[in-house]
């Protein structure tokens, strides 16, 4: 089987330009791809799984990735998807998140002797005369056929400021600088992205011919994705210090049973031959899917070690409870006691457990808090130094999270 085929079983690809033509590209070895990243935050996210995973898989295959990081459109805002204008950000915040990013993508992809690049698109739209392109790219693009596209569709409702409405044209002069930059001839991206992506493509093959050996596929990435990573505590990232390595690993571990499989196929480099094995699974028997998954994952992305030590952490902790080596823990600093004693909300606060001390007390009131095994319910509780005998306390959160309170030496 063919890495194509591959991504057909696996359930990537929605839809696609010139299969056939595709097809040979990818088989052998000879595509230059892009996928884009927005930087909008210092860390990716779980969201991001599918492309990472993609990325890495196509290029085992001896294709080359391009990881294309938005730092020009990240500065105008994209509609795709969404119902309100982006928040702009600066120029150097975009830089730090890059930098990151290249860091985290590392873990997938090789970056070794140009096997891939990263590449920003602020390096040739910020330096783009307005003129210039709207007589050199402007005139290649039908307004009434871009009103069309369901990304512009979804916002006229709500309002479509002229700065989004350039989007589609910045996101097809991408695609057009890289093939003539680096020999991209192939771009990857979400559903959601389909009319973008359709504009790079018929831009370059307006301005370089109908030959022009530039295609496009549309994977199933935004509406699977944005699926993924979202808890009550937020999204899940890939970076340690936001998402612990052991609540990485649990999240994977609670997928539902309908998503275990495809999630299974999607993000992991299980082979095929295994995951069809499991496709009869049932009922309890799905517990070793889910956690083969978690193991996975937290593995490419936390490294071997740190996924055992989830994987034995979690095993531990759900047939015993009394394990805690591994669990996600805060170190209390004394100053957060007054006389002795701190407030439940400010204890969830500190251990990071809800994202602000309104959900604490939203989770207080529900009864989904419990401390060493008694549920509280009183927003007014306080745990008491002497709770700390055994140097901790344990604190749950609705059936599957658990975390480890210490008092600082």
């Amino acid at each position: 089987m063919g890495v194509f085929e591959e991504l057909q079983e696996r359930g990537l690809i929605a839809q696609m330009t010139d299969e056939e033509e595709i097809k040979e590209l990818v088989n052998s070895g000879k595509a230059v791809f892009y996928i884009g990243f927005d930087p909008t935050a210092d860390s990716l996210h779980v969201g991001h799984f599918m492309a990472l995973c993609l990325m890495k898989r196509l290029q085992m295959a001896g294709n080359r990735p391009i990881a294309l990081i938005g730092g020009g459109t990240a500065m105008i805002g994209d509609p795709s998807g969404k119902t309100d204008m982006r928040k702009m950000m600066t120029q150097e915040t975009i830089q730090h998140n890059c930098e990151c990013f290249k860091k985290q993508m590392s873990r997938f992809i090789d970056f070794s002797e140009g096997k891939a690049m990263m590449v920003n698109n602020a390096d040739w739209l910020l330096k783009l005369n307005y003129v210039e392109l709207l007589r050199d790219v402007g005139a290649c693009f039908s307004v009434n056929r871009m009103l069309t596209a369901e990304c512009y569709k979804q916002r006229m409702e709500r309002g479509l400021s002229f700065l989004e409405f350039n989007y589609m044209i910045m996101q097809s002069y991408d695609f057009l600088s890289l093939y003539q930059r680096y020999g991209c001839n192939l771009q990857f991206g979400g559903d959601d992205q389909w009319s973008n992506m359709l504009g790079g493509t018929e831009l370059i093959r307006r301005k370089l011919g109908k030959d022009a050996y530039a295609m496009t596929i549309n994977l199933l990435l935004n509406s699977e994705g944005k699926k993924m990573g979202k808890t009550e505590k937020g999204a899940v990232w890939l970076d340690a210090e936001k998402t612990s390595p052991f609540d990485f690993f649990q999240y994977w571990r609670n997928v539902a049973d309908s998503d275990v499989i495809k999630c299974l196929k999607m993000l992991t480099f299980v082979p095929m031959e295994e995951i069809r094995r499991m496709e009869a699974f049932e009922g309890s028997q799905l517990n070793q899917a889910k956690e083969l998954l978690a193991f996975e994952l937290t593995k490419l992305v936390h490294g071997e070690e740190e996924a055992q030590k989830a994987l034995e952490g979690a095993r531990a902790l759900f047939s015993s409870k009394s394990d805690t080596d591994n669990m996600p823990s805060t170190e209390l600093d004394a100053s957060l006691f007054t006389d002795g004693k701190i407030g439940l909300i400010d204890l969830l606060a500190a251990a990071k457990l809800a994202p602000s001390k309104a959900e604490a007390r939203r989770l207080i009131q529900q009864g989904g808090i419990s401390v060493d095994d008694e549920k509280i319910t009183d927003l007014k509780a306080e745990i008491s130094t002497d709770a700390f005998e055994k140097g901790y306390v344990i604190i749950k959160k609705g059936k599957k999270v658990f975390h480890k309170a210490l008092l600082k030496p």
